[in-house]
């Protein structure tokens, strides 16, 4: 009942914001400029609707959205990050990555797809590549999906009874909430050791989809220049904010 009769105050909230992203387009296509959004997360964490909210009403001329599928060989034999490259922004482009290079510092850590050092290379190389990125022109924007892992069991039975979310199934599914300590551990690990001034984390909460979305809208806006807060308000720092180690100590990270 409660989530039916906040549903207009939410659909109302969205809608602007969504014509924000497209006054927010128009700017970055005029200046030329090249952005490109991360989003990462646990497994049903909201990624996907997060991004369609995101760009469901933005010039498909202008965005694209990139989940790019498990390494092949010539992949696994090539450097770590060069099949991202090709997706990266031209000018004018917004791109969003559904999951990302992070791959390594998540699941490719936790279940074994890459060794000790392929791992500890990443981690170290991560920044600077980053921070090459901005160098040449890439606005880089990283967002962390973040539940508990009561809110995530729930999510992942639904999804399985859902036969419209049958495409969101993986075999990798079935140990997200099984290896959940081990999932936080690496998260933990990758949010200290990639967040930095070029290219900072910030966490969203996700557990109630509805604020996470409103949340991480706001905070897009407002960093890539939105400067309009009257009209679209600023981002619930309860919901997102940037990554600080004291924030898992706080209970604002899921343990």
């Amino acid at each position: 009942m409660v989530k039916a009769k906040n549903e207009p105050r939410y659909a109302e909230q969205l809608r602007a914001l969504q014509i924000g992203l497209t006054a927010l387009q128009r700017g970055i296509i005029e200046d030329g400029r090249k952005v490109l959004v991360i989003v990462e997360g646990r497994d049903a964490a909201g990624k996907d609707g997060t991004i369609k909210r995101v760009v469901e009403h933005l010039s498909p001329r202008e965005t694209r959205v990139v989940a790019l599928g498990p390494p092949s060989d010539h992949d696994r034999g090539s450097w770590y990050f060069q099949r991202w490259v090709p997706h990266l922004p031209a000018t004018g482009e917004i791109v969003l990555f559904n999951r990302s290079w992070y791959n390594r510092a998540g699941v490719e850590r936790v279940m074994g797809f890459c060794t000790d050092k392929e791992y500890e290379e990443f981690l170290t190389t991560v920044p600077m590549f980053e921070q090459l990125l901005e160098h040449c022109g890439v606005t880089l924007v990283k967002y962390y999906l973040d539940i508990s892992r009561a809110e995530q069991k729930k999510r992942l039975t639904a999804r399985r009874e859902d036969p419209l979310k049958q495409w969101k199934i993986s075999p990798i599914d079935d140990q997200a909430n099984k290896r959940w300590k081990a999932y936080s551990k690496a998260r933990d690990a990758m949010l200290a050791r990639t967040h930095s001034i070029a290219a900072p984390w910030t966490v969203v909460r996700g557990d109630d989809k509805h604020q996470a979305r409103l949340a991480l809208i706001r905070d897009l806006l407002t960093r890539l220049g939105e400067t309009d807060s009257d009209r679209y308000g600023h981002p619930d720092p309860n919901t997102a904010f940037l990554y600080d180690d004291a924030a898992r100590e706080q209970g604002l990270i899921a343990p």
